[in-house]
């Protein structure tokens, strides 16, 4: 169906046409995106998308765990399995299990970024379901095939400014440099993901910290060459753009060991068999170590906490990971990150910034301690919670006690590329319904919501991540 120029504006008329006004100031802002997944091989080659499947379906595990959700097997939606038994490769059939299961996204924000993509891309306002699904699926075919629709020019068109990708530590960066040197002037930079080398449990771990050291001359079988280790492959990040870190782990604990327990810690968990509290000691004292080097090296320090992930033994097991089972648990902040703040709370020129998968520490943690330490700062909603409800909730309940000013707007966690936008204008939309309420109940003059407007769709977003 056509999308509606007052999607998610107040139902009030004086509400919403504060809003309308806030949103015409920042509609046609350059989209800063900088924590995304998308693959930097689409910039490189600068290839056509192969099919509609391939754009839509098979890269998004917003969309693939919701089908498997109602019984659909990951195959029959063309997921490489990890032993190369076959799967499902035609992306018309593909297309139409999706489009016959089109119905489980209704009410969802997956449901919000398709229908914007399908409209606003290719002109698709009908909706999407069995008897739709060869018009759309030849519509997209026949849009993908044409040169407009390749990843470099759909940059351009989307208006984006500046894109991070995410990178494992063990990676060459082969496509970042393709990037470069090709000429093209698109920005499209990395960011540091140093999980496989910091998490003992992260599968290859011990391998991983060996090769890390071939890959930069360095002995990762010591303390200091480890950490010698990081701080080589970090100024090598930098070199290909990167402005930030970013940590998933499964708590946001942080420990300040002195140098011989810390040597003897990293021993037992690269040589021995680490227990449980070994593991997690570990991973703690690796976010203050993290931050030790963004004093030095200015990279931006993000922390996603509070995910369990892999949750699906069988389906990790199967096809790898990232299959849309990784699910939130409760997460504690205020004393899990006081080592760290401790050392580091004060230093005016280190940003950390904070993200939750636990709405329920909004207003009592994470608010009051963005609100009071220097250095950190408060990701917008992610993941789960990205959505118009999770947005308008977490400016809700942080900015009361941390305003708008110890947040860095808006960012997208995004694999599928045709969602960048999309994301984009929900979350515009979102904070100006929220910033014309309290327009209209006199809690703040419009020519101030106007600013506040820009900061959180573009400014925020730039400074807090050194763009």
């Amino acid at each position: 169906m056509p999308l509606h120029p007052d999607r998610l504006f107040p139902a009030d008329p004086a509400t919403r046409a504060v809003a309308r006004r806030l949103y015409e100031h920042v509609q046609g802002l350059p989209i800063v995106s900088p924590h995304g997944h998308t693959d930097p091989r689409w910039y490189a080659e600068d290839e056509a998308f192969s099919d509609p499947a391939r754009l839509f379906v098979v890269p998004d595990h917003y969309i693939f765990r919701m089908l498997y959700s109602q019984g659909v097997p990951l195959e029959d939606l063309g997921i490489r399995r990890r032993d190369g038994s076959p799967v499902e490769t035609d992306g018309r059939t593909i297309w139409r299990r999706f489009a016959e299961h089109y119905y489980l996204f209704r009410g969802t924000p997956t449901r919000l970024w398709l229908d914007h993509a399908f409209a606003t891309l290719f002109g698709l306002d009908q909706r999407l379901a069995p008897e739709t699904a060869d018009l759309f699926y030849d519509t997209i075919a026949e849009a993908l095939a044409r040169p407009e629709y390749r990843p470099r020019a759909l940059f351009d068109r989307f208006n984006i400014e500046v894109i991070a990708t995410t990178e494992s530590p063990l990676d060459d960066l082969h496509w970042h440099r393709m990037i470069r040197e090709s000429g093209w002037p698109g920005r499209v930079i990395t960011a540091y993901r140093p999980d496989p080398v910091v998490d003992p449990e992260f599968e290859g771990f011990r391998d991983n910290v060996a090769r890390f050291g071939e890959i930069t001359g360095e002995d990762t079988s010591t303390w200091s060459g480890y950490l010698a280790a990081h701080r080589a492959r970090r100024a090598y990040f930098k070199s290909f753009g990167a402005t930030s870190t970013d940590h998933g782990h499964p708590t946001a604990r942080t420990a300040d060991l002195p140098q011989p327990a810390a040597e003897a810690l990293f021993q037992r968990v690269t040589r021995g068999h680490p227990s449980a509290e070994d593991t997690e000691l570990f991973r703690a004292q690796m976010l203050t170590e993290m931050a030790r080097m963004s004093l030095e090296d200015g990279l931006v320090l993000q922390i996603h906490p509070g995910s369990l992930r892999n949750h699906n033994r069988s389906l990790f097991e199967t096809f790898g990971r990232d299959m849309g089972a990784d699910i939130p648990t409760a997460t504690d902040y205020v004393r899990a990150l006081k080592p760290l703040l401790d050392r580091f709370g004060n230093e005016r020129d280190l940003t950390v910034i904070l993200f939750t998968l636990n709405e329920t520490t909004y207003s009592r943690e994470l608010a009051p301690l963005a609100g009071h330490y220097p250095c950190l700062r408060l990701g917008p909603a992610w993941w789960f919670y990205d959505s118009p409800e999770g947005m308008r909730r977490f400016r809700e309940l942080t900015t009361e006690t941390a305003g708008f000013y110890n947040t860095v707007g808006f960012n997208d966690d995004t694999r599928a590329f045709p969602s960048i936008p999309a994301r984009h204008d929900v979350a515009r939309r979102v904070d100006c319904a929220y910033l014309a309420e309290l327009v209209t109940t006199h809690r703040l003059d419009e020519d101030e919501a106007h600013e506040v407007a820009y900061d959180l769709a573009y400014r925020l977003a730039k400074e807090a991540y050194r763009l």
